[in-house]
């Protein structure tokens, strides 16, 4: 196997970004991100979310589409929810989402950043560049 080193900060967002991510969707959506990091060999360093987006930090190797990843993440978590749970309407994430790079050196920030992205949000301490999507 080659040598790569290849870090990623990938966020996506909720249809319309409406805060329809509750905290009982979390497990269903960490364990839809966790399967399809074991089936494309993606080493999963950080995840987290808020009410209307989701956070990664991943190793993702050369071989590997990150818009395929992304979308089968997003399709595999999207229904996911929509079988476990009965809800007016269907969940749908938002067409796209943001992808950064980054270098194993700022691994831990990138790291910490997504970590606490509760409470980041909560007191308002973000930063626009890490949650760009290119919704805006």
């Amino acid at each position: 196997m080659p040598y790569w080193r290849c870090f990623y900060h990938i966020i996506w967002a909720t249809k319309y970004r409406e805060p329809t991510i509750i905290p009982a969707y979390e497990p269903v959506i960490f364990s839809a991100i966790e399967e399809k990091c074991k089936e494309a060999s993606v080493s999963l360093l950080a995840v987290n979310m808020v009410s209307d987006h989701v956070h990664i930090a991943a190793a993702i190797p050369p071989s590997v589409s990150v818009s395929k990843w992304v979308g089968s993440i997003k399709g595999a978590s999207a229904r996911a929810i929509n079988t476990s749970f009965e809800r007016d309407t269907r969940f749908h994430w938002q067409e796209g989402y943001g992808v950064m790079s980054f270098g194993e050196t700022a691994l831990d920030k990138v790291k910490g950043y997504i970590t606490n992205q509760k409470q980041r949000h909560a007191s308002g301490d973000t930063n626009s560049y890490l949650e760009n999507i290119g919704d805006d």
